[in-house]
Parts: C-alpha cells; structure tokens; sequence
C-alpha cells in the first residue's frame, strides 16, 4: 500500500508529463477549485491567481504567448513535507525578448486526498543564466 507521500509523488510525476501542453489529461489530478499562485514582479502582466483546470491552461498559454512557446521546465529536487505538502526545485527555461535563459523557480504543492488543490510558484528574478548549450540542442 503507497503511503500518501508516495500518491503525492507519484500525482506529481504525472502531472511533470503532461505541462504545460497537454494539462486536459491531467484533470483528474486537479481539484475544480485548484489555485495556482504566481509570483514574479519581472512579469506582472502574468502575476496573480488562476483558478481550476482552466485557469492553470490559461497561465501557461499566457507564458507561451510571451515565450514564443519556448518555456520548458526540468525538475532538479523534490522535497516531500509531510503528507501535504510538496516543495519542488525546478529550472523553466525560455526566451523572452529575443534572449533565452534559464532560472530557479520553487513550486510548492499542496495536495489532498489524491487531488492537487494550490501551489504557490516563485521564480527567482534576480539570477537569470544563460541555459547550457547542450540542453539547447536536445530541445531543437
């Protein structure tokens, strides 16, 4: 039997498959009344609060349209923290104004009875770095 932070883990994996373009198949892993919180004072016309499923679609249709579609993610550290919540190290990349970069961003998930009701996504800002230029290629 799976322990909850194994289901939490496992949600996760799930939904890591699947973003940002193909979140319909993640519904069941998403709470109707799921809040995803996004924080970032370099890109306030995407800042704020989106709500459900669809909310969650129309934030990263908002950052494809100012990626140019570029925007990928990698998951460099899952931390579990109690049988709640999830803390993730993650590093988006992306072009934006004609430079790509990549930064550190922290998601924290909060998950309840299998299903992922908020998360709280914080980029950092202020440590753009140029992406490797092998992960470029694998991209291409």
């Amino acid at each position: 039997m799976k322990t909850a932070v194994q289901n939490n883990l496992s949600l996760l994996e799930r939904l890591e498959k699947v973003l940002p373009h193909d979140l319909a198949s993640a519904k069941d892993l998403i709470s109707n009344d799921f809040v995803w919180h996004y924080f970032n004072p370099s890109l306030p016309e995407i800042a704020g609060d989106y709500v459900g499923l669809s909310g969650l679609q129309a934030f990263f249709q908002k950052l494809g349209a100012l990626t140019n579609d570029t925007f990928r993610v990698s998951t460099l550290k899952v931390i579990p923290v109690g049988e709640e919540l999830v803390v993730v190290h993650a590093t988006p990349s992306m072009s934006f104004a004609d430079e790509s970069f990549e930064l550190d961003a922290v998601v924290v998930w909060r998950i309840v009875s299998d299903r992922i009701i908020e998360a709280w996504d914080i980029p950092a800002v202020y440590t753009l770095r140029l992406p490797d230029p092998d992960q470029l290629k694998e991209a291409a």
